[in-house]
């Protein structure tokens, strides 16, 4: 039987595809390279060749889910139920489709592994450069509708989505209940500041 060669690309997103649902059902820090490369039946020269540690492919799985994160949402906002939608309501819907940790919750418990302190932060840069423009164009858009008052709709973008990834992720530092709920019972009130937004506007945040 003749051997199968697969193309580079192919190959790496079959290792990435393969690890994101072993990371899925099992614990990170539980898991082995070994498990991987009988999940694929693939040689061990073969796994190394594409990536050298376990945590290069764990920064990959997240890389692959931010990125499959972004064009479900852009998908959404140019659906046919969407794209005409208020920029209020196309907030209200991101938000209300927004199951990116409760599908991925273990794999991103992953990133909480003290020796992945480095990537933790460099994939929330990430997330911030990626889904921060999305954002911005609604933010825009409710600017032309009079309901937004802000000349910088790309930094307010970025500060939100910051400060809410970090001050609500233990994974950056062990925050009490407390102080996630006090921070969570704020958030609409916040944005509606940075946005200059009407009294109310976002009250749907702590609906979802």
């Amino acid at each position: 039987m003749a051997r199968i060669v697969k193309k580079a690309d192919d190959r790496r997103e079959e290792i990435v595809k393969a690890a994101r649902e072993l990371f899925q059902t099992k614990d990170y820090g539980k898991t082995s390279m070994q498990e991987l490369i009988v999940k694929l039946n693939i040689a061990k020269g073969t796994l190394y060749h594409y990536f050298s540690s376990k945590q290069e492919i764990l920064e990959a799985v997240v890389e692959n889910i931010v990125d499959e994160e972004l064009v479900n949402r852009e998908r959404l906002l140019n659906s046919s139920e969407v794209k005409n939608l208020s920029a209020i309501e196309k907030i209200r819907m991101l938000i209300k489709e927004d199951d990116l940790t409760e599908e991925n919750e273990m794999i991103l418990q992953g990133l909480h592994h003290p020796e992945n302190t480095e990537m933790h932060t460099k994939q929330l840069g990430r997330y911030i450069t990626k889904l921060a423009p999305l954002y911005a164009d609604i933010f825009t858009q409710g600017c032309a509708e009079g309901v937004f008052k802000t000349e910088h709709p790309l930094e307010a973008a970025e500060f939100i989505l910051a400060g809410v990834q970090f001050l609500t992720d233990p994974g950056f530092y062990q925050w009490t209940n407390s102080q996630l709920e006090r921070r969570m019972k704020a958030f609409s009130f916040l944005i509606e500041a940075q946005l200059g937004a009407p009294a109310g506007s976002f009250a749907f945040i702590n609906e979802k």
